[in-house]
């Protein structure tokens, strides 16, 4: 495993671009916190978006990992020209004929996928933590590490959506052709949606269910917006009528449906290189 996990990182070294991309998308994350954490004037009165409680433990367990997961396009775009690089460069067949098997280069990515979700959960758990130390009006340790389910659900979302990158960047082997499937991908499970609450299902929550289990849908639900939890919105929406009820928590069915799709995305890879003349 070190072996391959050493291949994949010294091509990664050796690509400038994935090395900016990888930066970029750490400094917004950084760059988010730093933003709300500023404190703005407008007409004389001072605001802060920390203030707000977006910053207190648990809470911001849920709110991190929330805007990290929008800007995991960033690293979704290197693992897909990750793979469109092995073809444009036949580095895929070179290292077919200096020993490697298919299946070793498959796992090979693999983990590669999952050390970048890792790598991620950890500086979103390192950026959270230290936020939460300095805005948090709560920091005993009970309240600390309460609601720590959403980094693992970052991590799960993370991996099923890194590895269906690196299914369409096998499948369509050019990276702005996967990146665009992508995008359409997206469409045709909206469309799909569309079709069966308006057309196929006059029962509503008979829709929601089934549209649950595609992949972009179930990896989304793993963690839903936060913003409706903070005190202040509720209050907003109670004077105007309005009142939220749906459930925050991190589901072990929707971990187990992007976990299984996962594991598609990466047989599926490893059925499509076997059976590809290279």
């Amino acid at each position: 495993m070190i072996r391959l996990l050493s291949i994949e990182l010294d091509k990664i070294k050796r690509n400038k671009a994935a090395k900016v991309i990888v930066s970029v998308y750490f400094l917004l994350i950084i760059a988010i916190a730093l933003i709300a954490s500023i404190e703005f004037n407008f007409a004389n009165v001072n605001f802060r978006i920390a203030d707000q409680g977006i910053f207190n433990f648990p809470f911001i367990w849920h709110f991190n990992t929330y805007v990290a997961g929008i800007l995991k396009i960033f690293l979704a775009i290197v693992i897909v020209s990750m793979m469109a690089n092995e073809y444009s460069y036949r580095t895929l067949k070179q290292n077919l004929i200096d020993g490697l098997s298919k299946k070793e280069f498959i796992f090979s990515k693999f983990i590669t996928v999952v050390g970048f979700a890792l790598a991620s959960t950890l500086f979103v758990f390192l950026v959270s933590f230290v936020l939460g130390m300095f805005f948090s009006d709560h920091t005993e340790a009970i309240v600390i590490f309460r609601d720590m389910e959403y980094l693992f659900a970052y991590f799960i979302k993370l991996v099923g959506f890194f590895s269906f990158c690196l299914f369409l960047g096998i499948l369509v082997k050019r990276s702005a052709f996967a990146l665009g499937f992508l995008i359409i991908w997206q469409i045709i499970e909206g469309i799909i949606y569309a079709v069966m609450k308006w057309q196929l299902f006059k029962d509503t929550e008979l829709a929601d269910k089934i549209i649950n289990f595609f992949p972009l849908e179930a990896m989304a639900d793993l963690i839903v917006e936060p913003v409706t939890r903070l005190g202040g919105v509720r209050t907003i929406a109670n004077q105007v009528g309005e009142e939220f009820s749906k459930s925050y928590a991190v589901n072990w069915y929707t971990v187990l449906i992007v976990a299984a799709w996962s594991a598609i995305f990466i047989y599926g890879s490893y059925k499509i290189l076997k059976k590809r003349d290279l």
